[in-house]
């Protein structure tokens, strides 16, 4: 390629990731006009402000905190030391240094930004016209010739590549940095966005440059799982390709780079790790409270794709770097892997969607319900039929609208129809009412027509219900049980506008259609909702969740029956499964199916785990997606038994919001091959 042409292409890579720093900004601004953190000079750096969701506002949210926790503890660390400097690589439109400023955070300290000269020629720009931040330059000093735009007592704003060594060593010893002051580097989504031999290069001269600095790291991990290749396709779009992933791919990679280049010691911590263990529990619920919030499968692997790092040199920093949490609050349950996937392939069904309910109605022909398909919309009532052709979808038309409903239930009555329970329209609205849903006699649903049928018709009938009834819900469980001789709807826990984690239980007589007290000894299972309930010897096996903390679940529990009614006992599983939630299980015999869900864990992402309830034993197993041409999300979805001869795992929709890099939906039904699990 001619040079001009690859300085052109340099050009344009370089304005692109110019870019992300305008958008960063906006983000960073609607967290805190939503009172995430306390910042009000981010908003001179934005023409307009602009309101985010609020799993936007959160990723932001979480950034602004451990970037925040690094910072404040480098300062408190130096606090006697006779001078000491934040040095801010790619720092964009960061507010650090004015809210540090007002803060009277920076006694005997200089903050150093070094950007991209453009950026640092528009920030000028808008420190020079804007009052208040001229107002928080404490002095004008001279400004030396080269490329320093701002150069005052506590505060030097550099436009220089970062990429250009001896050029950067330059402009900050003209800058009068100080090389052997206690130093703070600081990069934010920066490093990965060079070419890894250029970011590696400025990892090794800030560690030979700089012999008592802490160095601070914020950007992305895990390119290779769904989320991962996704966030990897929008910064592509972008041409901002994330370099760093494809050498350090995760935590472990990152710490040992930072060793190898020539730092002392270093702590990397994914999001995950250092929301629930680095911030206190009275500010998560803090934060938690802010907006309405039903994202947490996203908000998780947001947080599982990036990470927040700190390196030292000399032992002064060696004080400042994290310290993990000494009781991790996620156990630390690694996946014993079969050697074994099961292999996973696509039905030929345009059919999306999340948050749906499904019900096998009869043999080949599966109800799904509610949910919410692409652009918010919510998703209509379908019946998937197998034939001699395959599966197709086919429309309903029901006697009445089930309305929006997200997160809801559906089971199967005994002596036909299901009843479809709880459920939301958004965040604030639970969806209320309690229905059954049968074969409308003038259009009935059978096996003989199933080729021919376009459309279904079905009886959709509110249930008008005596007792006190469950407050209104959603990710709960609704499972049929008998006791005394009659059939039961059994709802267990979930969640509410005002409630994290519900941990009651309701009984629903279906024959008198009256909600009953029925007596339940032994330690109730722990409060929680996403998780999954399957009928299991005339009761029911509740497995996962999330708790009230928003910490995945991975215990067994058995909802058995007893003479007076049922009881509780807990399952001790061995090796003992990994905690998730947003899965599906089903019974078969005495084994658990679990399919599907979102974990903690950093080793790929849950496949379908086999618990054998009477040995107490469960095998792990991945899916081999290799065959399904896009991303395979499963969370959200729904999972039925096939009644084929061989055992198959239907799976439909699923997928959720991937932080800022787009909406994902599942584009077709897949199955599930369990031969080689079940043995």
């Amino acid at each position: 390629m001619p040079t001009t042409n690859r300085k052109k292409q340099k050009q344009g890579k370089d304005a692109a990731v110019q870019g992300t720093n305008d958008s960063s900004v906006v983000s960073k601004v609607s967290a805190a006009a939503q009172g995430y953190f306390q910042d009000v000079f981010l908003q001179h750096f934005v023409c307009k402000v602009a309101r985010r969701a609020p799993l936007i506002n959160r990723g932001y949210y979480v950034r602004w905190r451990a970037v925040d926790h690094c910072v404040r503890r480098f300062l408190h660390i130096t606090e006697n030391c006779p001078n000491r400097q934040i040095l801010s690589l790619g720092a964009g439109f960061d507010s650090l240094y004015f809210r540090l400023h007002a803060d009277g955070a920076l006694d005997r300290a200089v903050v150093f930004e070094v950007d991209f000269s453009d950026v640092a020629q528009r920030k000028t720009a808008l420190i020079n016209s804007n009052i208040t931040l001229r107002g928080a330059l404490d002095s004008h000093l001279p400004s030396p010739t080269g490329p320093v735009y701002v150069s005052s007592g506590q505060y030097r704003l550099l436009g220089v590549d970062v990429r250009e060594e001896s050029q950067v060593e330059q402009a900050l010893g003209a800058a009068e940095l100080d090389w052997d002051a206690p130093t703070l580097i600081l990069s934010e989504v920066v490093l990965t966005y060079m070419e890894t031999k250029w970011s590696d290069a400025v990892i090794s001269w800030a560690a030979k440059l700089l012999p008592q600095s802490l160095f601070v790291v914020y950007e992305q991990i895990h390119p290779h799982d769904p989320f991962g290749r996704i966030m990897q396709d929008h910064f592509l779009k972008l041409n901002s390709t994330l370099h760093a992933l494809r050498h350090y791919p995760d935590t472990a990679a990152q710490r040992r780079r930072f060793l190898d280049k020539g730092w002392e010691q270093c702590v990397c911590l994914d999001m995950n790790e250092f929301y629930l263990g680095l911030v206190p529990e009275e500010e998560r619920s803090r934060v938690e409270t802010l907006e309405p919030f039903d994202e947490y499968e996203e908000w998780h692997q947001k947080c599982s794709h990036y990470f927040i790092l700190t390196a030292s040199r000399g032992s002064l920093m060696t004080q400042a770097l994290l310290t993990p949490a000494p009781v991790s609050p996620v156990p630390s349950i690694v996946p014993s892997w079969s050697p074994t996937a099961l292999s996973v392939q696509t039905v030929p069904v345009c059919l999306g969607g999340l948050g749906m309910a499904s019900i096998s109605v009869r043999p080949g022909q599966v109800l799904l319900t509610g949910g919410s398909s692409r652009g918010g919309r919510g998703a209509v009532t379908r019946i998937l039929l197998r034939g001699q052709q395959g599966w197709k979808s086919v429309s309903v038309e029901p006697s009445e609208d089930l309305g929006v409903r997200l997160y809801h239930s559906v089971t199967s009555a005994p002596g036909g129809g299901v009843v479809v329970f709880g459920g939301r329209s958004s965040p604030l609205n639970p969806t209320r009412g309690l229905f059954r849903v049968t074969p409308d006699p003038d259009g009935p649903l059978c096996p003989l027509d199933s080729e021919s049928r376009d459309t279904v018709k079905l009886s959709v009938e509110q249930m008008v219900s005596t007792g006190d009834p469950p407050t209104p819900r959603w990710r709960h469980t609704a499972t049929t049980l008998r006791h005394t001789g009659k059939d039961f709807l059994f709802v267990f826990g979930g969640k509410n506008e005002s409630k994290a984690a519900l941990s009651d239980g309701y009984f629903l007589c279906l024959e008198q259609q009256h909600w009953t007290e029925v007596p339940v000894e032994g330690p109730a299972a722990e409060a929680r909702h996403s998780h999954s309930a399957s009928s299991y010897q005339g009761g029911l096996v509740v497995f996962g969740g999330l708790d009230r903390r928003g910490v995945p679940l991975g215990d067994t529990a058995v909802l058995r029956p007893t003479e007076r009614g049922f009881t509780w006992e807990r399952i001790e599983v061995q090796p003992p499964p990994a905690p998730r939630y947003s899965h599906c299980a089903h019974v078969m015999g005495e084994k658990l199916v679990v399919v599907g869900g979102v974990w903690l864990h950093s080793d790929g992402v849950p496949g379908v785990v086999i618990i054998n309830l009477a040995t107490q034993s469960s095998a792990e197993f991945s899916l081999d997606t290799t065959s399904v041409p896009w991303p395979l999300m499963l969370h959200s979805f729904c999972s039925e038994l096939t009644d084929t001869e061989e055992p198959q795992l239907l799976l439909i929709g699923g997928g959720g919001n991937c932080f800022s890099f787009g909406t994902h939906f599942n584009l077709q039904p897949v199955t599930v091959d369990l031969r080689p699990a079940l043995g």
